[in-house]
């Protein structure tokens, strides 16, 4: 009972100093230390006897010099880090270089390039002399370059060669589907030939590479600057660019039918993609260095589309297992041949597709190629 009522007695003692402020107050013992580094100050270097290897240790994180403020009182919040600011932002449109050959990769579909390209050189005073659309590529004609707009004509005179800056010039720029979907790969070539010489017969000219790198540079800050404003998309362009010239349904001595595309495989890829699309064929997968379609007969382009919270409330999200039941998967495969591609439907690597299942498949990529 002593000790009891000694334990009382202190306790009651320790609650009578100043309401305890020696535990909670500014200067208790549990106060709040969040502050205390806004006083720390840098202390003279640790000396160590001079028979010690001394290395540098830098620290790891430095305090900003900016953060203490004397004005500001007792009070003090961190303040929140700056978001982090990109140096160059990321364009639609980059110059690519391999060796001596240079070329724009743009972001955005041949069909929605064409029409920004036309404009671009017809701005700057080229006259189109011919145009082909399922090759992808605009040829301007013989001009010289004081023939076109002043500023172009100024940029083109300081990169040509003294002899081609008082010739005419002629450029071909040719536009192809690029390795990821909906994008586009373009490539220009200037030809130079002295001033006068079409009626002597000489025509063909001779390539400047000054003259590509200038007009690639000023090309492809005019694209950057079409985007910004928004660009129109060619329909001509986009139902012909990389449609073969011809395209026949064939059968080989066993009897499977094959597809022959006159094109070169660039644009093969790309337009038997666009008519699967098209005939609404399910894809599931590609490998382009293959050169394969891995398509789903029994299911539709469209059914990644889930049910929404009502629709699997109500059961009527579809069990994986009964999809994969019903699954009639093949490859569409594409190759390399002397006069083209030559399309065919498998079943696997090694076994061809069921004639009915690989013509009806055939006869769609016909229909949506031509």
């Amino acid at each position: 009972m002593k000790r009891l009522a000694g334990f009382s007695a202190l306790a009651v003692i320790f609650s009578s100093i100043s309401g305890c402020g020696w535990l909670w107050g500014e200067e208790g013992y549990f106060r709040d230390r969040g502050s205390d580094y806004l006083d720390a100050r840098q202390t003279a270097p640790m000396q160590l006897p001079p028979n010690v290897e001394i290395r540098r240790l830098d620290p790891l994180l430095q305090v900003p010099l900016n953060v203490a403020d004397s004005q500001r009182g007792s009070d003090f919040d961190v303040p929140r880090p700056q978001a982090l600011r990109s140096t160059q932002e990321a364009s639609e449109f980059s110059l690519q270089q391999s060796g001596d050959s240079r070329w724009v990769v743009a972001q955005r579909a041949p069909a929605e390039i064409w029409p920004m390209l036309r404009q671009f050189f017809e701005d700057n005073g080229f006259r189109i002399a011919e145009e082909r659309l399922q090759v992808g590529e605009f040829i301007t004609a013989w001009q010289p370059l004081d023939a076109l707009s002043a500023p172009m004509a100024r940029r083109l005179a300081g990169r040509a060669s003294e002899q081609a800056s008082s010739g005419e010039i002629r450029v071909r720029v040719r536009v192809e589907p690029g390795v990821q979907r909906n994008s586009s790969e373009i490539f220009v070539s200037s030809a130079l030939r002295p001033s006068g010489s079409a009626s002597q017969g000489g025509s063909a000219g001779r390539g400047d590479a000054g003259l590509d790198a200038a007009l690639l540079d000023e090309m492809t800050a005019s694209l950057a600057r079409s985007a910004e404003r928004g660009g129109s998309v060619s329909l001509l362009a986009a139902r012909d660019f990389d449609a073969p010239s011809r395209v026949s349904l064939s059968e080989d001595g066993n009897g499977n039918p094959f597809l022959s595309l006159d094109a070169d495989f660039d644009r093969a890829w790309s337009s038997v993609g666009r008519a699967l699309e098209m005939g609404n064929v399910r894809v599931d997968d590609i490998n382009r260095s293959l050169g394969v379609y891995y398509i789903n007969l029994a299911e539709k382009a469209d059914k990644d589309e889930k049910p929404g919270f009502f629709g699997r409330l109500l059961g009527r999200g579809e069990d994986p297992e009964d999809v994969e039941a019903r699954a009639e998967r093949y490859q569409v495969r594409l190759t390399r041949v002397a006069e083209g591609v030559q399309v065919t439907v498998e079943k696997d690597m090694n076994t061809f597709a069921p004639e009915e299942v690989a013509r009806r498949v055939l006869s769609l990529l016909q229909e949506h190629l031509g």
